[in-house]
């Protein structure tokens, strides 16, 4: 088990922002992962890459998962650790001529926060190819739960509601052809880096796609592409994107987050909800 005191947050969180961590702890597999849940640690992330560390850090410990990785195929079965980012698990498939996983490549995170979030994108979704999972339970057990007991949803998950965790999962996949596979993920790769402000700090979509519409259209229908509180911005390229443009704090993009949430209930009636977690003092 690798250890740090007094960790500086902001340099793993996507955003670049926050304060540090009385202590951060880095297992390197997943039974280290599932003592660190047995001795009572209980705010577990995978790179931080959808959380807003407070910028008064974190009291008491922190656990990433980053570093829990390894995957196997079996058949058209990949199973993925925690710790695997969603990019790593597309290459992997890839390389094994196993198509569906495509839409992963290039999601920031890592497959736990991938299962925690249902994350998706480009018309996929997490749900739709995950097999099974083993999951540490409230508990405190190790078990293993089908597809069909994991609640999925729009951006939702048994695990939020019941503080499951994510050990390992199993991905069932379909035979394709490897050119094939790295072309649909070059495409798209290419939407991404056309639309998307990849060049500056941010956790991605901020908010959850609202029934019937797109949180970006909506905000940048209220005027506030561009809008900015200190050095947090709503990006010009995306506005469903706050950026970290340069010296922002974690209080600057709660306080952005809380500007366009209030200015777009005022003027469309949509209240927009956020997609990324907090952690750490208020």
């Amino acid at each position: 088990m690798r250890t740090e005191k007094n960790a500086p947050l902001a340099k793993r969180s996507s955003f670049r922002t926050g304060g540090r961590a009385d202590l951060l702890l880095l297992p390197q597999n997943v039974y280290e992962l599932a003592n660190c849940l047995r001795g009572g640690e209980d705010r577990v992330f995978g790179c931080l890459s959808n959380t807003l560390v407070s910028d008064k850090g974190v009291r008491g410990a922190v656990v990433l998962t980053v570093n829990v990785r390894g995957m196997e195929r079996c058949g058209n079965v990949i199973t993925a650790c925690c710790g695997d980012t969603l990019s790593a698990f597309a290459n992997f498939a890839q390389a094994n001529s196993l198509t569906g996983a495509e839409f992963c490549y290039g999601i920031p995170g890592t497959v736990g926060g991938g299962v925690y979030m249902n994350a998706g994108a480009y018309g996929g979704e997490i749900k739709d190819i995950l097999k099974s999972a083993v999951l540490f339970s409230p508990e405190g057990k190790i078990v293993s739960l089908e597809n069909a007991d994991l609640e999925f949803g729009y951006r939702r998950s048994l695990l939020q509601r019941e503080k499951y965790v994510l050990l390992k999962a199993d991905f069932e996949l379909r035979e394709g052809k490897k050119a094939a596979i790295r072309a649909r993920m070059k495409e798209l790769m290419a939407r991404r880096r056309e639309k998307q402000p990849l060049e500056y700090p941010s956790c991605g979509s901020v908010f959850k796609r609202p029934e019937g519409n797109f949180a970006g259209a909506l905000i940048e229908r209220c005027g506030l592409k561009g809008a900015r509180v200190g050095g947090a911005e709503v990006s010009q390229k995306h506005a469903g994107f706050i950026i970290n443009a340069g010296g922002a704090t974690t209080a600057d993009m709660l306080a952005l987050t809380a500007l366009v949430k209030r200015t777009v209930a005022e003027k469309t009636g949509v209240v927009l909800e956020e997609e990324i977690r907090f952690a750490g003092e208020e």
